[in-house]
């Protein structure tokens, strides 16, 4: 039994004839006749009892049409879901960031937008190291990964998408020899003792993106696995903290900011995906980031 032949036999059965029937479903009646006849050699019996005046259902017919009425509702229903997700108008994202990209407002302005343009569609959200975004957009566990490019890991194959760049600032007690200068310089930072931020010991962290490396070299290097406890180290005068500029919106008490010059560019931020994203909402989501 195909559903186009419950749709012939419904509206036969609506119009209680088959030339009104057939001009209903931009058919020919002979073709309706005939499709009619299949369903009911399906059926084994007749559904229909025709005069030359008449249209009318036999019993085997009406205990068919109520059915057959909500098998047809049931199958627009699926179809109207399936064309929803398509485009994008339902479904959920999900995404992995990196807390610089709250930080910036890249990722609070992406949703928002996002969620205007797609309110029906639910937003995931899970905070992760950039290797394990990564890790997580392959096997499927995320859609979607917001992370600077730093310790990624490979991602080869992935679909990667420059978001914005990330400049550096320092973080250091406000009495720090350093805290005086409006700037400070990489140079500068050669004889002091820096903190920075990694998810695991061995990761790369925002000291490749200084220069000359071998003035960063003679600091003593302390990697810290939260950006709080950057900042908490910091502040508490153990070191000066190599943090993205977007840092500065967290304030604690004794904790300046200051420029850093002098150096390569910081990291990117990047927004990784799967190349053959299926999903109608993943895929309007990235359809609508604003371009690089």
């Amino acid at each position: 039994m195909e559903l186009r032949h419950l749709r012939y036999f419904v509206a036969v059965a609506d119009e209680r004839h088959f030339g009104r029937a057939a001009a209903r479903l931009n058919v020919t009646q002979s073709t309706l006749s005939a499709q009619v006849q299949a369903l009911e050699r399906e059926v084994g019996g007749r559904l229909f009892t025709r005069t030359s005046r008449s249209v009318e259902l036999t019993e085997a017919g009406e205990l068919l049409l109520p059915a057959a009425r909500r098998t047809l509702a049931q199958a627009d229903r699926a179809l109207r879901a399936a064309r929803q997700s398509v485009r994008g108008e339902t479904g959920t994202v999900r995404i992995g960031f990196s807390g610089v990209a709250v930080l910036q407002g890249v990722l609070p302005e992406d949703l928002h937008d996002f969620r205007l343009a797609h309110p029906r569609v639910g937003l995931a959200l899970t905070e992760l190291p950039p290797a394990a975004q990564v890790q997580a957009v392959r096997d499927g566990t995320l859609d979607l990964g917001y992370c600077p490019d730093l310790a990624l890991g490979d991602a080869d194959g992935l679909r990667v998408t420059r978001r914005a760049p990330t400049p550096l600032s320092v973080a250091l007690r406000a009495d720090h020899e350093l805290a005086s200068a409006a700037t400070v310089t990489a140079a500068a930072l050669a004889t002091h003792d820096l903190i920075v931020f990694a998810g695991r010991e061995e990761d790369e962290t925002v000291l490749s993106r200084i220069r000359p490396a071998a003035e960063k070299d003679r600091a003593r290097v302390r990697v810290v696995g939260s950006t709080l406890g950057v900042l908490a180290l910091a502040s508490a005068g153990a070191g000066v903290a190599l943090v993205p500029a977007a840092t500065e919106r967290i304030t604690l008490p004794g904790l300046v900011y200051r420029p850093l010059h002098g150096t390569a560019p910081g990291p990117d931020l990047l927004v990784i995906g799967r190349p053959d994203e299926t999903s109608g909402a993943v895929r309007a989501y990235l359809r609508a980031l604003p371009a690089p």
